[in-house]
């Protein structure tokens, strides 16, 4: 399949690479749907930006996404105690890189935004805690849907609970006496298919408004719930954090048989080096199928230094 062309990940298409590990035995698709999904690991990223950074200057970013909240599998309980791990992790910043909401059939009950919401508001973080939605946080919103327009249930959510909401926005942290640049971009998946409408799924992500707003000379951080944005990023940003993917969901060996993304497996999972640097998390919820394996839940933390190994 060339580059550009859509790849849109289907509950049938990921149970099948369940049912890939299913054929390894049953105690491993017991261990991916029973075990794996309940870990939470902290993974770690020390990176000298290709792009502008203050020398001397070293910042560590907290990064959650895709909670996906429903129980049993990501209750209101497990999210507080993903807050309590992230809060000691020592970051300078805390950002959140959208999925909120559950798109996923197979749960016992929906975690509704006015029980996540205020859990998210105890993140803590001395520059602060700033939040992107993606694409489940819009279409699981009906009356979004319906207007072709925010503001969304998940965005309020967040707002009431504290946490400032980026959407094609950009703002200036004042870390270690230098000026660095936080971008959102808003959803690049924010609109379902609609014959009414007349037009494919649409975004209402704005890349080049959103970085307009940064001084040219300053350091920038992007924040981007899809990662297929990065090859259109430029590269005077230094850092591109996303989410979405799940690293596949199920990966083996490395190699994910299925990902939510037009490229495939080049923007997968971890950490990609091209024109800039971009960070994918392999989030922390599930969705079409409640299954991981080879990709446990993870919290990921990026320290981001002018000193770090290039």
């Amino acid at each position: 399949m060339p580059d550009g062309a859509p790849v849109r990940i289907t509950r049938r298409t990921l149970l099948a690479g369940l049912g890939t590990v299913a054929l390894a035995g049953g105690g491993t698709a017991a261990y991916a749907t029973g075990i794996e999904p309940f870990r939470l690991a902290v993974t770690r990223y020390r990176i000298k930006p290709l792009g502008p950074w203050p020398d001397g200057l070293s910042l560590r970013i907290v990064a959650l996404a895709d909670l996906h909240a429903c129980e049993p599998w990501m209750s209101v309980a497990r999210i507080r105690a993903i807050v309590e791990t992230a809060n000691g992790l020592g970051g300078d910043v805390i950002v959140l890189l959208g999925d909120y909401v559950s798109g996923m059939r197979l749960v016992t009950r929906y975690v509704d935004a006015a029980e996540w919401g205020p859990v998210l508001g105890g993140l803590r973080a001395s520059l602060g805690t700033y939040a992107i939605l993606g694409n489940h946080d819009w279409w699981e919103d009906t009356s979004a849907q319906r207007r072709g327009a925010g503001p969304t249930i998940a965005g309020d959510a967040l707002r009431a609970a504290g946490i400032r909401v980026l959407q094609n926005e950009a703002l200036a942290l004042r870390a270690g006496g230098h000026e660095v640049w936080l971008a959102g971009l808003g959803d690049q998946l924010a609109f379902l298919p609609s014959r009414r409408r007349g037009h494919p799924r649409l975004g209402v992500d704005d890349l080049g408004a959103t970085l307009a707003q940064i001084p040219p000379d300053k350091p920038a951080i992007l924040l981007a719930h899809e990662p297929d944005i990065f090859p259109e990023v430029p590269a005077r940003v230094a850092l591109t954090l996303s989410g979405h993917t799940h690293g596949g969901q199920i990966r083996m060996f490395g190699y994910a048989p299925v990902v939510p993304s037009r490229y495939r497996g080049r923007y997968a999972y971890g950490h990609v080096r091209e024109q800039g640097d971009l960070v994918v998390s392999g989030g922390l919820g599930m969705s079409i199928a409640p299954v991981r394996f080879g990709i446990p839940p993870e919290i990921v933390v990026v320290d981001l230094s002018s000193q770090a190994p290039a």
